[in-house]
């Protein structure tokens, strides 16, 4: 579904998408109406879902023709509404007892287990919802309230009563404020956030101000960032100086997420304008974000201008140690400084994530794993002065499962990172945290594994803010690579150097090795990476500037050299350049041993888009010897030259139109429509400058025959 929603512009996040399948029933036809019916921001994870979804078409045919009698469909209505979907309170509203309703006619719509009840088929809930009138779904509002004040149930009292009343419930709005915190704090933002947005709507006074925060701050949680700051815009410029304060760090950090830069402004003029210790402590966590995502964002001067504000806040409220230290040490160490003061760390995230990164770069991954894990175990109950209250936050979790992800890929488990990352994508919003790191993993990934950028990392992509910088010259170079595409390779790594070699600064695979200068130097690597990464980098350079001179000296150093790499990933790398440069200079025999070893190593640490090409090297080699030659499809050369430009799908449209299939046979055959075949069609004139079918064969007959 990734790439099909991809196919017309309707690019959905994979963890939006998960939760669209869930309440979707995983229906193909219903999702697309859906996605169409959705905002950008609501497709990218900036925004909620609506609840209920809205009731599509096929939906609509779903549940035509079920008949339901009065009673059943208020039960129905009843379970859409509920919080939690609580079987006693559903009981006591129908009056039935549960083996009565399994009986019945809603025995085929309901499923009644340990204690809860839910839809057999939740598209049912959109569909009763959407056809319920607004007076019976007060009705029903209206009766759950007081089936839940009998039961001592102050939440869903509160909750039921705000929405069953037409005219505002403001005795309501506090409970619910105060139960959203403590939902927020807990780590279930989403939830957090819907009764914070109900208290707002009969909130009065400073209370709507609190429900404004509360809301503000749940949709940070959740990676809501569009969602925050219209909450969190609702404090400026009338709310009161401590409302505006503490909504700052949470609106700052929104608008870095949302815009892909934090916003440019003067820390002193946001300062306190009085002695409150908790006004001056929300404006130094303030402070202490910006800080570090500016640090994420390679914006130095920024970050020291943060900093400074950190260290005025905390010299007025004490601080220092708890708060100070760890986010200077975090943001330099972000920034690419390696000098820094890991024992600094204090708290779970931001002590957890400092000592982590450390360990790594320490040489230890293994350690840095398991700090991390302990932190994201959920075990402890400590407090983080750096984000208290989100400790538990998906937006945080985000950032401990790329930072893992990260780890992973510097101990050369490949596949192992990949999976990870994809799991992580369904259910977190891996595209927030540093800068977009997640989003550079997840295309460093799908290259390594695939050879080509995957639904995952192509709809993760998509949903980027404009402001966010990845270095796609990077992956167009290394897809080039991997396709035997060398000379190309090597030109667009060229490229990127020439335009300032653009990159995170924690390490991901790239291809520095074919950025050298014509004097023989290097692009300087990015300082945040294990020793055995930079050692792995100096040795493919070593391989690289060696002149015929120094090569057997040099071989001999870097072979011996390159057995101490505990990183399969990183051996295997260095592994391909020694057999390459062995080829270069006609020694089969040695060349083949270590492509050999390279092959396996790239099978063992899942890297099988590379483990392809150095098996292609081999068959090469073993061809040019005469012992093998490998089979060659027609139009291969043609198929490999444009897969360079075409995504996988467009390419094969290409060869299906190329063989002369039709629109209507190449969608049964790919399982597409007709329309979306159409559409790459297009998209594939266009990239390939032709204006039918007679000249795209024309061109692929050209291209092989020149190849």
């Amino acid at each position: 579904m990734l790439d099909e929603l991809l196919d017309v512009d309707l690019g959905c996040v994979p963890h939006v998408l998960a939760r669209l399948a869930a309440e979707l029933d995983a229906d193909s036809r219903a999702i697309l109406e859906v996605a169409e019916r959705l905002s950008a921001d609501q497709r990218h994870g900036l925004r909620p879902l609506p609840s209920p979804l809205p009731l599509v078409p096929s939906i609509a045919r779903r549940f035509e023709a079920t008949e339901l009698g009065a009673r059943d469909r208020e039960l129905l209505t009843a379970l859409a509404l509920s919080l939690d979907g609580g079987l006693d309170a559903l009981l006591e509203f129908d009056g039935r007892s549960a083996a009565a309703i399994a009986a019945g006619p809603l025995g085929e719509h309901m499923r009644l287990h340990a204690g809860h009840a839910r839809f057999a088929d939740p598209r049912l809930s959109i569909w009763i919802r959407a056809t319920t009138g607004t007076a019976a779904v007060a009705g029903v509002h209206a009766r759950l309230s007081v089936i839940f004040r009998r039961r001592g149930d102050r939440v869903s009292e509160d909750w039921h009563r705000a929405r069953a009343s037409l005219e505002g419930a403001p005795e309501s709005a506090v409970e619910l404020t105060t139960i959203a915190r403590q939902l927020s704090e807990a780590g279930h933002p989403e939830r957090a956030l819907l009764l914070a947005r109900e208290a707002a709507e009969h909130a009065l006074g400073e209370a709507r101000d609190e429900a404004h925060l509360v809301a503000g701050a749940s949709a940070v949680g959740a990676g809501f960032a569009t969602e925050a700051i219209a909450w969190f815009s609702g404090l400026y410029p009338h709310s009161a100086e401590r409302w505006r304060l503490m909504g700052l760090g949470g609106l700052l950090v929104a608008q870095a997420f949302e815009q892909g830069a934090v916003p440019e402004v003067e820390p002193k003029a946001l300062r306190p304008r009085t002695d409150d210790a908790a006004d001056w402590c929300h404006w130094t966590r303030a402070a202490a974000l910006a800080a570090v995502m500016c640090a994420e964002r390679g914006d130095r001067r920024a970050m020291r201008v943060w900093l400074d504000a950190v260290r005025e806040g905390t010299a007025r409220i004490g601080g220092e140690r708890e708060l100070a230290d760890p986010v200077i040490a975090l943001s330099w160490l972000i920034s690419g400084e390696r000098d820094i003061d890991a024992t600094a760390g204090s708290g779970p995230v931001a002590g957890g994530m400092l000592r982590a990164l450390q360990a790594a770069m320490d040489g230890d991954v293994d350690l840095g794993l398991r700090v991390l894990a302990r932190g994201g175990s959920g075990m402890s109950a400590e407090a983080d002065p750096f984000v208290p209250g989100f400790e538990h936050s998906p937006v945080v979790q985000a950032y401990r499962a790329v930072i893992e992800v990260l780890l992973l890929v510097w101990r050369g488990d490949i596949g192992l990172a990949r999976d990870r990352l994809i799991q992580a994508a369904l259910v977190l919003p891996v595209s927030l945290p540093l800068a977009g790191l997640g989003v550079v993993l997840a295309r460093r990934l799908d290259l390594a594994v695939l050879g080509e950028l995957g639904p995952y990392a192509r709809s993760l992509t998509a949903a980027l803010p404009a402001g966010a910088r990845i270095d796609r010259l990077v992956d167009r170079g290394i897809q080039s690579f991997l396709a035997g595409s060398f000379d190309d390779a090597a030109a667009t790594i060229r490229l990127w150097a020439d335009l300032g070699s653009a990159r995170t600064t924690m390490t991901v695979p790239a291809l520095d090795e074919l950025a050298l200068d014509p004097e023989g130097g290097s692009t300087p690597a990015p300082s945040i990476e294990p020793p055995e990464i930079a050692l792995a980098q100096r040795l493919r350079v070593r391989l690289a500037t060696a002149g015929d001179g120094r090569w057997r000296s040099e071989c001999i150093e870097v072979r011996e050299a390159a057995r101490t790499l505990r990183s399969p990933f990183a051996r295997a790398r260095v592994e391909t350049m020694l057999g390459t440069q062995y080829a270069i200079r006609d020694d089969h025999r040695s060349a083949r041993i270590h492509l050999q070893h390279a092959e396996r190593l790239f099978e063992l640490c899942g890297a099988t888009a590379w483990a392809r090409t150095i098996r292609g090297r081999l068959d090469r080699l073993d061809a040019k010897e005469g012992s093998i030659v490998p089979a060659v499809d027609a139009l291969s050369a043609c198929r490999a030259a444009w897969s360079l430009q075409l995504t996988a799908r467009e390419l094969e449209v290409a060869m299906c139109a190329v063989g002369g299939a039709a629109n209507r046979d190449i969608a049964e055959h790919l399982n597409f429509s007709v329309r979306t075949v159409e559409v790459h069609l297009g998209r594939i004139f266009t990239k390939l400058d032709v204006r039918s079918r007679v000249e795209l064969t024309v061109l692929a007959h050209r291209t092989d025959h020149h190849l």
